[in-house]
């Protein structure tokens, strides 16, 4: 087969179609430590262009020294939110404050939206503005770089909805909201739906790979909430964004993350239009099922579990899992390989190597 671009290479994968070999995959990248180990042993600053990754991710953001002034501004934005702000917490655009987290996590939240009892605290609390000429540049730029290498570029949308609403309003709090007061819910949600629709039109005129988006809306033992919740209140506003997106560019692949087990939603998932599912967390959920009733519309990308074979297995182990995977879930393409979460510093540094070596030498087609 002819050797393809890393973008050919992820656009095949993704369509379903059978590239050159699997790519590979790094969307969730390290810890700090696993990151600190990383710059060690290879130094390198940057683990996608070590590793070869076909793709990058692509955010809405400010360019780093407009980003830098404009979290300084969102304390003074937020100060009425947050009285007591300790002085270390940033605050997202959103308008959550994070606080440092610990050695194996990053970071610990306080919602805004907590003890919100009025209708217009909703509608008057602020809003992202990701419209700004300056996002839109910087992003535009940051994609036709990645093309311009032959790289595929993703345009970021994941914690889309439900992760936005609940880190804002509190998780207890919001699923009180959808059973005593449906109207803040509606508020809060629509709101977030509103600038989403925006960014997945503008991702999609720029031309992007894969929309990703997503929400951990399932546990490992199954959904989080009942599939008839997540139907009333999310999967309509999920649809609102991927048609947004496909009015303009209506091939577009469309990529959904949850962590954990979301197989009671995945058929109105594929209804909706995602095209591709992340993460597969094998712990959870068996890829070659998944594969067996899904492998015709849908895409599969990660796979490659971080609890089990990543930390506790040997090189070897990692080697076998791959080689498995590709041999089950990737024979005729519709996988992008990597692992399905973040890199904790219990990874041996041995088995992130073994795991990208393995991917170029069993996925060649």
């Amino acid at each position: 087969m002819t050797t393809m671009t890393p973008r050919e290479r992820v656009v095949a994968a993704v369509s379903r179609r059978r590239p050159d070999r699997v790519p590979k995959d790094l969307s969730w990248g390290f810890t700090p430590a696993v990151l600190d180990i990383f710059r060690q042993r290879t130094g390198c600053t940057d683990p996608d262009d070590y590793f070869d990754i076909e793709v990058r991710f692509v955010g809405i953001d400010l360019p780093p020294e407009e980003a830098a002034r404009e979290r300084a501004a969102r304390r003074e934005r937020f100060a009425a939110y947050y009285p007591d702000l300790p002085a270390n917490a940033n605050i997202t655009e959103w308008g959550t404050a994070h606080l440092p987290g610990t050695f194996y996590h990053f970071i610990s939240m306080i919602a805004p939206m907590q003890g919100f009892d009025t209708l217009r605290q909703f509608e008057t609390f602020p809003r992202p503005d990701y419209e700004h000429p300056a996002r839109h540049a910087y992003a535009s730029a940051q994609i036709q770089a990645h093309h311009a290498r032959g790289l595929a570029a993703a345009g970021a949308m994941a914690v889309t909805i439900f992760e936005v609403a609940w880190q804002l309003r509190g998780m207890e709090e919001l699923f009180r909201d959808f059973r005593d007061q449906p109207a803040f819910a509606e508020c809060l949600l629509d709101g977030i739906t509103d600038i989403r629709c925006g960014q997945a039109r503008f991702f999609a005129q720029q031309d992007v790979d894969v929309l990703v988006l997503g929400d951990d809306v399932s546990t490992q033992r199954g959904m989080l909430m009942s599939p008839a919740t997540w139907r009333k209140w999310f999967k309509g506003r999920m649809q609102r964004i991927i048609e947004s997106a496909r009015a303009i560019k209506p091939d577009l692949p469309v990529f959904y993350h949850s962590d954990g087990n979301p197989s009671a939603i995945i058929p109105e998932l594929i209804e909706i239009g995602v095209t591709i599912l992340n993460p597969v967390q094998p712990e959870c959920i068996d890829p070659v099922e998944v594969k067996r009733r899904y492998g015709d519309r849908l895409a599969l990308w990660g796979t490659i579990g971080t609890q089990t074979t990543m930390p506790f297995g040997t090189p070897d182990d990692v080697r076998a899992e791959v080689r498995k995977r590709i041999e089950t879930v990737g024979y005729d393409g519709g996988l992008v390989l990597g692992p399905t979460h973040t890199l904790e510093p219990d990874v041996p540094w041995e088995n992130i190597v073994a795991l990208y070596e393995a991917i170029e030498e069993y996925g060649k087609y």
